[in-house]
């Protein structure tokens, strides 16, 4: 099949992935496997390996679905599990609550809004958002009695900073699952600094609303008035349920460290430098030791607090946690290689010029699609980057910037929008004293706001670098 009736098969077989995780409560994992299988037989692909006339081998479906789930675990497993143990330990640790308390103590007092959304941005780069949420919700709430601040306000501050770092910058799974499915694993150094560039105006946008919907909704919190006394209580019982707590700096070590070894490998791989030294740059800027290195800092600080007999234990909590996201970015992998071995790609390379035409707002639309569908950003990063990874020519998407700018577009369009199907958005309504109506006004619209922005500004920096 080939064609427009092949676009068509293609387009019913999106719509029934997200039938089938959405309304039918079918595990992602199984939705995107079954739903890959059934696209490239339809599309051509041959049930066993076969020969065509120039004796070169056409790969049959077990092969090509072989190939592509265990091309994705070879070049991103690692990353992700190492990237979610730093979080993990840093959240037991409790070095995260050590950053956001050092930011509050910065600027907390003068600019509550701004401070909660900063530190919910900088916390997340290693944790997860749901977590980070739940951790720093005790310093939400009495910083926000602490200045009088609006709760409500201060709730969506915090939810849109966890949020933007939670999509655009690794080491969170999707980004980094996203960026080695288009062909930029190695390279997740303009990832993270263009996910930080993209952060700033949805960052901004999220500020301006926080404080705009903080005058027009009450929580339950407004309600639930508390003396300093007990606030101070409340906030000295959570620092103390975490023990010796590290310091500031070791708490950063294990994010700052792996991003600075990225850099100056890249820096090295420009300048071209050889040798022992430019051997030795190189190998400690892939991201894989890079990372490997941020978690020997994380055990460092797990270590100083007298908690390195709990490492095995985070370890096993790392691995059950992040086992389903490998297993969704490996089905993701299989659904990329699959559309590339149809003749879809063919159709959208002859058709390049008009596809090129919508450029980055394709993965934008489609991730923006799958998000709103099923409710997960992770889910969305890593099926669209599998569907978009083979038209990326024809989109006119093709050095490492450009594609990373495509990243960027669909971790844009992962957080648009959260509504009921999305824990993260109980997560925030609960724990923010409101309603599920209210959280419809709040984390519903500022995630549609901050998605919007960010897409607008990623096609502006598209017209400066494609």
């Amino acid at each position: 099949m080939t064609g427009i009736p092949l676009i068509i098969v293609f387009a019913l077989a999106i719509v029934l992935m997200i039938l089938m995780i959405s309304r039918w409560r079918i595990h992602p994992f199984i939705s995107i496997m079954l739903v890959s299988l059934g696209l490239g037989l339809i599309g051509g692909i041959p049930l066993v390996n076969s020969e065509d006339a120039a004796g070169e081998t056409i790969p049959g479906i077990a092969t090509v679905i072989g190939e592509g789930f265990s091309g994705t675990f070879t070049s991103i497993g690692i990353v992700i599990i190492f990237g979610a143990l730093i979080g993990l330990v840093l959240e037991k640790t409790g070095g995260a609550f050590q950053i956001a308390d050092a930011l509050v103590r910065v600027i907390g007092k003068k600019r509550p809004v701004l401070a909660m959304e900063l530190m919910g941005w900088i916390v997340s780069i290693p944790v997860f958002c749901d977590s980070g949420f739940v951790i720093l919700n005790p310093i939400r709430r009495a910083l926000a009695r602490r200045t009088a601040a609006s709760s409500v306000a201060m709730t969506v501050a915090l939810s849109a900073g966890l949020y933007t770092a939670h999509v655009f910058i690794p080491p969170t799974p999707g980004p980094i699952a996203a960026a080695n499915t288009l062909g930029i694993g190695d390279n997740l150094l303009i990832v993270i600094g263009l996910g930080m560039l993209v952060s700033i105006p949805a960052l901004i946008v999220a500020y301006f609303y926080a404080n705009y919907i903080g005058k027009k909704v009450d929580s339950s919190e407004d309600e639930d008035v508390l003396d300093d006394g007990e606030l101070e209580n409340l906030y000295e019982e959570l620092r103390g349920s975490y023990g010796r707590l590290p310091s500031v700096t070791a708490s950063l070590a294990p994010i700052v460290v792996p991003i600075i070894a990225m850099a100056i490998g890249s820096i090295g791989s420009v300048l071209e430098w050889s040798g022992l030294f430019g051997d030795f740059v190189g190998f400690m800027g892939t991201p894989i030791i890079a990372l490997a290195l941020g978690l020997a800092l994380a055990v460092a600080v797990l270590a100083g607090v007298g908690r390195a007999k709990e490492f095995y234990d985070i370890t096993e909590e790392t691995l059950k946690v992040v086992g389903p996201i490998l297993f969704i970015t490996a089905a993701g992998g299989v659904l990329g290689k699959v559309i590339a071995n149809t003749d879809l790609v063919d159709f959208v390379q002859e058709n390049a010029t008009t596809f090129a035409s919508v450029g980055l707002f394709f993965p934008f639309i489609v991730s923006a699609i799958l998000k709103t569908a099923q409710g997960s950003s992770t889910v969305a990063l890593v099926t669209t980057a599998g569907i978009v990874a083979p038209l990326l020519p024809a989109l006119g998407l093709e050095s490492p910037v450009q594609i990373a700018l495509a990243v960027m577009a669909i971790a844009a369009g992962a957080m648009t929008v959260s509504h009921a199907n999305d824990s993260y958005f109980w997560v925030v309504t609960n724990f923010g004293g409101m309603t599920p109506q209210q959280g419809y006004r709040t984390q519903t619209v500022v995630t549609l706001l901050m998605g919007v922005t960010s897409i607008i500004f990623i096609w502006i920096l598209g017209l400066f670098l494609i």
